[in-house]
């Protein structure tokens, strides 16, 4: 039986390398994949990128998507793996799809994603894989501001402002967006 996997860390962790890399290992064995990516505002770019270079065009998806039927409708023998960036925008019905993709369709669903949100709390992606992947891999990266193991992010706004309210979902990357450790996220944030 197949297995759902979630690969989960914060920013900079190289997440979208890793599923790259997978991605190219089941190619370059002639496996067939499919990847996926939430399209939580919309965007018109429809690649997994990776901030080292590399890319590959993906399915985007919206919160109404229904993976199960999808890949049944369209489910062939050499169909073995799917993969998905950005997971933790997935609806908690959405990785009920995928894992019964993987449980009735022997078909391996491998999710990559962020635990936590800028204000220290799960998604509800990254929740709903936290209770039902079959496995859990953390990738590690460290802290922008010491050498521990970061596992929270900050978020700035204009002006380099922290913040620690407002609107989940606000697209970037490293320049507003810091990886950081438990003690420096609740320093900074006073949150925790």
């Amino acid at each position: 039986m197949a297995k759902l996997h979630f690969f989960y860390s914060t920013m900079n962790a190289g997440k979208s390398t890793s599923l790259l890399q997978t991605n190219y290992n089941f190619e370059e064995n002639n496996h067939k994949t499919l990847l996926f990516l939430p399209n939580p505002i919309n965007k018109k770019n429809n690649k997994i990128k990776s901030r080292i270079g590399i890319e590959k065009d993906a399915i985007l998806v919206n919160t109404k998507f229904n993976f199960y039927k999808y890949v049944k409708k369209i489910q062939t023998t050499d169909l073995k793996c799917i993969l998905v960036d950005e997971s933790q925008f997935l609806k908690s019905n959405q990785i009920n799809q995928l894992s019964r993709i993987a449980d009735d369709l022997d078909i391996l669903v491998m999710c990559y994603g962020l635990r936590t949100n800028f204000k220290g709390e799960l998604f509800e992606g990254s929740s709903r894989l936290l209770a039902i992947a079959d496995d859990l891999h953390e990738l590690k990266t460290i802290c922008t501001l010491c050498e521990n193991k970061a596992t929270m992010v900050l978020r700035y706004g204009n002006k380099g402002v922290l913040e620690t309210m407002g609107k989940t979902i606000k697209i970037g990357g490293n320049d507003i967006y810091k990886s950081v450790c438990r003690y420096h996220f609740r320093k900074i944030t006073k949150l925790i």
